[in-house]
């Protein structure tokens, strides 16, 4: 087991400029978060990783990157159909097509 004061290898930087530094810190910004932003599904993951590498000996930096997702979500994946493919994907042409 690690305690909760255990640092992460690298500090987190939160948007507003301030850093998470332990286990700990990152606790306490997850359950200082609104209700409906604390209930979310990267939030709750984020929390999940956290009790695991504190009172089970999880892996730290699963918690950290947990955190990381939660604060930096990735936006929407974007799919191209095929008409947007760059024209020279279809440049040549097969020799069964000639």
């Amino acid at each position: 087991m690690m305690p909760w004061s255990t640092p992460f290898p690298g500090p987190i930087v939160l948007p507003d400029g301030t850093e998470i530094v332990t286990l700990r810190d990152a606790g306490a910004y997850i359950t200082n978060l609104p209700k409906s932003q604390h209930d979310s599904a990267p939030w709750q993951n984020a929390m999940h990783v956290l009790i695991q590498a504190a009172d089970h000996g999880g892996p730290i930096e699963f918690a950290r990157l947990g955190m990381m997702q939660a604060l930096y979500p990735k936006g929407t994946p974007v799919y191209h159909s095929v008409d947007k493919d760059p024209k020279w994907r279809n440049r040549t042409k097969l020799s069964r097509d000639r």
